[in-house]
């Protein structure tokens, strides 16, 4: 119980301006809290620990055929380990990061993302996201919006994501190359609705 409200004061205090130490603080807590434990993912089924892991870091999730998003780790659900199957994910203001997205190998079910203002998301991490047998199967929807971090190079590999339907990019300062994005997703995906609001 103690856990998930001391997790979500941390994300929430590392938007806070710091001094340089306070960053390498906030960064080894972010990484220890992204870190994968796969013990835990043979005790507990791929959906739980992703769950307790994106829930960890400020993110939440709403499960296969359920309307309600899960926001507090403490109140996770709990029964059979097969019962729960993510279906969504939030990330809007989480600190989830690329060593952390070892969780997503076993989510058979998931079928929409969004990351928003994820300001430790890199390249790597969608690269790593679009490298999944799973996602590439499942995900339909995807919208990153304001990472900073993100460029030409990392939106590029979406486009394994061969079940995508819709895809929107907005406020991404590191993307430079609409046109050429725009090329590959044609050539790649035909039939997905690529939306963009990038200078």
């Amino acid at each position: 119980m103690l856990l998930g409200k001391i997790s979500r004061k941390l994300c929430s205090l590392k938007q806070l301006p710091w001094s340089s130490d306070s960053r390498s603080f906030w960064g080894w807590l972010n990484a220890v809290f992204n870190k994968v434990d796969r013990e835990r993912i043979r005790a507990v089924g791929a959906d739980r620990a992703a769950s307790e892991w994106l829930l960890r870091c400020g993110a939440t999730v709403r499960y296969h055929g359920q309307e309600r998003w899960q926001k507090d780790y403490n109140n996770l659900p709990t029964g059979p380990l097969d019962k729960y199957k993510i279906q969504a994910i939030d990330a809007t203001n989480s600190c989830i990061m690329n060593i952390g997205f070892d969780h997503l190998e076993g989510l058979l079910h998931v079928e929409k993302i969004k990351l928003c203002q994820c300001h430790y998301l890199e390249d790597g991490c969608l690269e790593r996201l679009s490298q999944l047998e799973n996602l590439r199967e499942s995900l339909l929807e995807m919208e990153i919006i304001s990472c900073g971090n993100i460029t030409d190079q990392g939106i590029i590999t979406l486009r394994h994501l061969r079940n995508l339907k819709y895809l929107l990019l907005s406020d991404l300062p590191g993307v430079k190359e609409k046109e050429k994005i725009v090329q590959a997703f044609q050539l790649a995906l035909p039939s997905l609705n690529l939306q963009l609001n990038l200078k």
